[in-house]
């Protein structure tokens, strides 16, 4: 039975776990029912580090837990599901999800990236992974011709690397021309979705090798847990993936997968409402005087609005706006109440970042400025409180 979009969020779960149980058991049956679960709705957590051979060469299908558990195996069955890949990786975090991925490569491999991506994603290719011999070439993808970004190609260059939208201003790049473009040089297109979650956008859909999540954010979606995914479509990146993660160690824990099973339940619903307020809260802001600009790609002034219709199914609920000074920026980020100042985002709360100083403070300052990310700069998350209420609190915070 074919499900959209919203249902699949709900239950997917469910759905998952009945094709991997066995017929069922006897109602009459106390034991000899493994995969049943006892009939629960919530997923159990498997909090074990090994399990209990039945005998020499025989397996209950999972040996030791930095390889698998049961709890793990089920959040990345559905993450690949919602993203239509055929495996997707749990790890530890965003940041541990991307350090796996850059595993795949060896020194000497050159890479195309975006040049305003997440500050952690730039500090660990500018102090990690370039140690480890990888090459980067750093570009505004979205504002390139297919040209330009085809001169930017080496004969050493392995993929192409993008947000979108960017983290924090908003870029947005095609993916499916990115995609063309990738394929016709034997490249691979990596799209970190973290910002649209799968519930508005499909990378793997459009031709996109690879998708990177933040799972802390809107996956988890409650503030209470840090997690990280890779989806991918091609059983040989699988294969070298699922090799990597049991050898590096950093696979997602099972409470935390848990978390994150709970949290994609509510996904759907989360996505609307915070990108109804994000819309109402953009539009509220360009009539600011003391707001100089707003970055968000529902606006139809932004220039990746019609990309964005194109290809997603929604706009997100990241806004980005600039202030008339430094001093403005500053004092609003001490009067918020109800929006909080903090870093991350895609939780039920909203927060605000300031990422001259968080989420890009590593950033080197030429490179920030350059990408737009200026003093006056604020990041807002918005999530699902009443909009009206937090149009108050911006209100009196830009007093």
């Amino acid at each position: 039975m074919s499900f959209n979009i919203e249902t699949k969020c709900l239950h997917l779960e469910a759905e998952t776990r009945e094709k991997d149980e066995e017929p069922a058991c006897s109602s009459s049956s106390s034991s000899g029912c493994p995969f049943s679960h006892y009939g629960s709705i919530s997923y159990p957590i498997y909090q074990t580090a090994t399990y209990a051979h039945p005998g020499a060469g025989k397996s209950t299908g999972f040996d030791y837990s930095r390889l698998q558990n049961p709890t793990r195996e089920q959040v990345e069955k559905i993450v690949a599901q919602l993203e239509h890949g055929i495996d997707a990786f749990a790890l530890t975090s965003g940041m541990a999800a991307i350090s796996l991925l850059m595993e795949i490569f060896k020194p000497g491999d050159h890479l195309i990236v975006d040049s305003d991506l997440y500050g952690g994603t730039i500090r660990l290719f500018d102090n990690v992974s370039s140690k480890n011999g990888i090459v980067f070439t750093r570009e505004n993808i979205s504002a390139l011709s297919e040209k330009e970004v085809e001169a930017l190609i080496r004969p050493e260059t392995r993929a192409i690397y993008i947000e979108t939208p960017t983290n924090p201003m908003m870029n947005v790049t095609d993916i499916a021309r990115t995609a063309q473009i990738a394929h016709r040089h034997s490249l691979l297109l990596i799209v970190d979705n973290t910002f649209m979650s799968p519930y508005f956008q499909n990378p793997l859909d459009l031709g996109a090798d690879v998708v990177i999540h933040s799972g802390t954010k809107y996956l988890a979606g409650h503030n209470d847990t840090l997690a990280g995914f890779v989806v991918v479509r091609d059983k040989g990146l699988q294969e070298k993936l699922r090799f990597l993660i049991k050898t590096t160690g950093a696979g997602l824990p099972p409470f935390d997968s848990w978390l994150l099973l709970r949290g994609i339940k509510t996904l759907a619903i989360r996505m609307e409402k915070a990108q109804e307020n994000a819309l109402k809260i953009a539009q509220w802001l360009k009539a600011q005087k003391s707001v100089t600009k707003v970055i968000y790609p529902g606006l139809p002034e932004h220039p990746g609005y019609e990309t964005m219709k194109k290809q997603s199914r929604g706009f997100g609920a990241m806004v980005t706006f600039r202030l008339s000074s430094t001093e403005k920026a500053l004092r609003v980020l001490e009067k918020v109440r109800l929006i909080k100042y903090a870093e991350s985002l895609g939780g039920v709360e909203s927060l605000i970042t300031y990422p001259t100083t968080q989420t890009h403070a590593d950033v080197p300052e030429e490179l920030r400025l350059k990408n737009g990310i200026t003093p006056e700069t604020l990041r807002l998350s918005v999530g699902i409180e009443n909009a009206d209420d937090l149009i108050s609190d911006l209100a009196q915070a830009l007093q």
